[in-house]
């Protein structure tokens, strides 16, 4: 009987090094770093400051070159990719969420989750549909012409969260999505990444200093000093 083989990895770090010059000193971020994330896993990075996690994910979101090895996502090799293929690749495949929501403030909500799909090949209507079903999902469609002045903490962050996911991308990264919430909202963001992961199959790798918000993903990954310290598989919670 012919065995049947596997999927391949949606993540794939091979013997990852990365390194910069800072003055005289040379600083090693990570070195000789091996993880592979299944399709569909919720990962969480933990670690100490300086330890490595929002360089691991920024060369998986091809923000950030290897400086040696190889970072293979959703099939495709970034090493050696340019800055133009690079951010062509990241509009359809990776969806990025941060700490401080990094929106436009003179843009309203509805124009700052169309922003990713100006590099697509899409007709006015069709970028219109993806906003509102974005929207939608995060449950802001009634706040469209907000702009982020407008909005609270954790509105903002939802409206970054529709802009992540307006492409319909394979993979999202989250770097400290909850950092900057209170509870409750914190809370709220934590259920929704939950939601993209169960419902609709997402892969998501999440950087967090808080054991609660690491209690929302399937795997928590440690780092220090830029080398993994020990995988964790963790039963899934719905953060309430």
């Amino acid at each position: 009987m012919k065995r049947l083989e596997s999927p391949p990895p949606e993540i794939e770090l091979r013997d990852v090094t990365k390194s910069y010059r800072k003055g005289d000193n040379l600083i090693t971020p990570l070195e000789r770093l091996n993880l592979t994330i299944a399709a569909g896993e919720f990962v969480a990075l933990m670690g100490p400051s300086g330890s490595g996690k929002t360089t691991l994910l920024n060369l998986i979101a091809g923000i950030d070159h290897a400086t040696s090895g190889e970072v293979v996502v959703a099939g495709t090799h970034l090493r050696g990719m340019s800055r133009w293929k690079l951010a062509r690749w990241r509009a359809r495949h990776v969806g990025y969420i941060f700490q401080l929501y990094h929106l436009i403030p003179v843009l309203t909500a509805y124009e700052n989750v169309e922003l990713p799909l100006l590099l697509l090949p899409l007709s006015r209507r069709e970028r219109r549909q993806r906003v509102v079903t974005a929207l939608e999902a995060v449950g802001l469609l009634d706040r469209h012409d907000h702009y982020p002045r407008q909005l609270s903490g954790g509105q903002e962050q939802r409206v970054a969260i529709a802009r992540a996911i307006v492409t319909d991308p394979k993979i999202i990264v989250a770097d400290e999505p909850t950092g900057d919430l209170d509870r409750e909202s914190a809370a709220a963001v934590l259920l929704l990444l939950q939601r993209l992961n169960r419902e609709l199959g997402k892969t998501m790798v999440m950087v967090t200093h808080d054991p609660h918000a690491a209690a929302a993903a399937r795997r928590v990954v440690h780092l220090d000093k830029g080398v993994i310290c020990d995988t964790a598989t963790e039963l899934e919670e719905v953060v309430s």
